[in-house]
């Protein structure tokens, strides 16, 4: 009976290795290899048939195989039960829970939720690595710690928004290179730098220079930052306001939003403030002059409008009558009006061209402005502001440039205004002096 025992296992062990054998072959047909497997182990039974040692070794692979596959189901078995226990002592926890705890698991899974999409990436109070509470949606069984982390993080949160900090975090600059820099928090209002503001970076936990600090901010920045100072400007809207003043542009991008146009009025209006400021400081020189000369009448000047007419009437004829006397007299004085009223008409000119030169900038602004609407439609007024902000601006550069203008040549006309009534009167006086002298030594 042993050896029937014997034969039967080896039977089966060599059917078990004939289909494993007849699975893997690659003969092209089923038949041919299921008769080259079982000639096979018709030969592998033979030879255990005539080795009893062989066959002893075979069938006690095979029983501490089947002992190995025996305790495997064991351990599957005992898993088992485990997660089974593991799910009705779960089930137990639950029902124990009631509704009070159920409804704190739905409260605190809401809460935490809310918490991180509100604040998420964007928050100045989430630069730490661990600083959100945890989500809780698939919890189903509230555990104690869950309970504590959630209540820790919430309170850690709220305590730094009102909390001045400083911490070292990496910070991208201008040119996007990062590295750790000390910074100072202020709850989630603001972060800086001892001379920049900051804002969120696009990696986790890092931050970004803000593209352009406000004036206004950056001079109460170094002082607070030292503690010098307890001032500091905080933006209640969390970002907006200086986003705002940041794409604010400055004198200089504003002065390139007019164009070509814009650099022509700027340019003219230069020259003609260089023309205007260049002949009044001639007419300053020359009424001090013309001062000195009328001070000093015995010692005739040609250096002054005032010496160079009196002198003319001192070497004219004065036997000549009145009426020609005054004739010469006066052809003197208009000789020394165009150096006194010479670049009044070009500083005039140049004021009344800059505000139509602005006309010109509206007008081709509001070309390109139509054209863009044309094109892209009204959607994005993005695109219609380049051709709005050069018709506003070339209109402003023609007002500044016209209006300085104006005062120059007004200053100009007034001074030499001033000067040719001096010479007249001088002169006129002079005139008077002599016929007067003439009429008294004629009677």
């Amino acid at each position: 009976m042993r050896r029937l025992g014997s034969i039967c296992v080896l039977l089966a062990l060599v059917a078990f290795s004939g289909i494993a054998t007849a699975q893997t072959d690659s003969a092209t047909s089923l038949r041919e290899a299921r008769e080259a497997a079982q000639a096979r182990d018709q030969q592998r039974l033979m030879g255990f048939l005539d080795d009893q040692q062989a066959l002893a070794s075979a069938l006690e692979q095979a029983r501490a195989e089947n002992e190995e596959a025996q305790q495997q189901s064991q351990a599957l078995q005992a898993q088992q039960e485990e997660q089974t226990n593991q799910a009705s002592e779960l089930s137990e926890r639950q029902a124990e829970q009631g509704e009070a705890l159920s409804s704190l698991l739905a409260n605190l899974t809401r809460h935490s939720s809310e918490v991180r999409n509100a604040l998420g990436e964007e928050s100045l109070l989430t630069l730490e690595e661990v600083s959100l509470p945890p989500r809780l949606d698939e919890v189903e069984v509230l555990e104690r710690s869950q309970l504590e982390v959630v209540v820790d993080r919430l309170a850690t949160l709220t305590a730094r928004t009102g909390r001045a900090e400083r911490l070292t975090l990496p910070v991208a600059d201008a040119n996007g290179e990062v590295s750790p820099r000390e910074i100072v928090r202020l709850g989630d209002f603001a972060a800086f730098t001892e001379s920049e503001l900051l804002q969120r970076g696009e990696g986790e936990n890092s931050l970004a220079v803000l593209p352009r600090t406000p004036a206004e901010i950056s001079a109460s920045l170094a002082a607070y930052y030292q503690g010098e100072s307890s001032v500091f400007a905080v933006d209640p809207t969390q970002g907006s306001v200086l986003e705002a003043l940041a794409q604010q542009p400055s004198l200089w991008e504003r002065f390139q939003q007019g164009g070509y146009v814009g650099y022509v009025v700027v340019a003219l209006g230069i020259l003609g403030m260089i023309i205007g400021l260049g002949q009044y400081l001639y007419l300053v020189l020359v009424s001090l002059r013309v001062k000195r000369q009328r001070n000093a009448l015995d010692h005739l000047q040609a250096n002054n409008p005032l010496g160079r007419v009196l002198l003319r009437f001192e070497g004219m004829d004065k036997h000549q009558t009145p009426e020609a006397l005054e004739a010469r007299l006066d052809e003197a004085v208009l000789a020394e009006l165009p150096k006194l009223e010479r670049s009044q008409p070009m500083v005039k000119l140049l004021a009344a061209i800059a505000p139509l030169l602005g006309l010109l900038g509206t007008v081709t602004g509001m070309i390109v402005t139509f054209q863009a609407i044309t094109v892209f439609g009204t959607g994005d007024p993005q695109l219609m502001a380049g051709g709005i902000s050069q018709a506003l601006v070339t209109t402003v550069l023609g007002l500044i440039t016209a209006v300085p203008l104006l005062f120059v040549q007004t200053a100009l006309a007034g001074r030499s205004r001033y000067l040719t009534h001096v010479i007249e009167g001088q002169a006129s006086a002079t005139l008077a002096d002599h016929l007067e002298s003439h009429t008294a030594v004629v009677n």
